[in-house]
């Protein structure tokens, strides 16, 4: 194969040749197929090597926009998630907060009905120490006529004018 090439190298030198006369013609003819062959030439030995660099940079760009389109269905995926959470919280904060007022309302009735308790306590404690408060003075003051009658002894009361004066002191 490559002796065809080689020939046909060869072939253009061969017909082309001149004898050194000039009639006064164009040399373009010989020209162009100079080129044609010189392009021919670079185009065995750079072809391949053009077309394996095109295709090992097409592959690289192709792998390249695989990976980045990995990784933006992994930020969106990722992104989804986040937002679910965001939603999840935001729905988890609502609920804490309605729980939150519920339990307010419920400790400030508890409150409330510890407080009802504790002053009704305190209304029937003070309510017992005054009715304690007022037998203790009415002992005291039976017991001060008391004296005061056995003191003067001069007075000789029967039970029935006792009881009559220790009511009337007592009331």
């Amino acid at each position: 194969m490559k002796i065809n090439y080689f020939l046909l190298l060869l072939a253009p030198m061969a017909l082309l040749a001149s004898g050194g006369e000039s009639g006064g013609s164009t040399d373009i003819f010989p020209r162009a197929v100079n080129f044609l062959i010189f392009a021919a030439i670079m185009y065995y030995y750079v072809a391949d090597a053009a077309k394996q660099w095109y295709v090992g940079r097409k592959n690289e760009i192709a792998t390249k926009l695989d990976s980045i389109q990995v990784k933006l269905k992994e930020s969106n995926s990722k992104k989804e998630i986040a937002l679910a959470k965001v939603e999840e919280a935001k729905a988890n904060a609502r609920v804490i907060v309605e729980t939150a007022k519920k339990e307010a309302l419920l400790l400030a009735d508890k409150v409330a009905q510890d407080a009802d308790v504790e002053i009704e306590g305190l209304s029937r404690a003070f309510e017992d120490r005054v009715s304690i408060e007022r037998r203790k003075m009415q002992r005291a003051i039976v017991c001060e006529v008391l004296d005061e009658m056995f003191k003067e002894g001069s007075i000789s009361l029967d039970n029935d004018e006792i009881v009559k004066i220790v009511n009337k002191k007592v009331a």
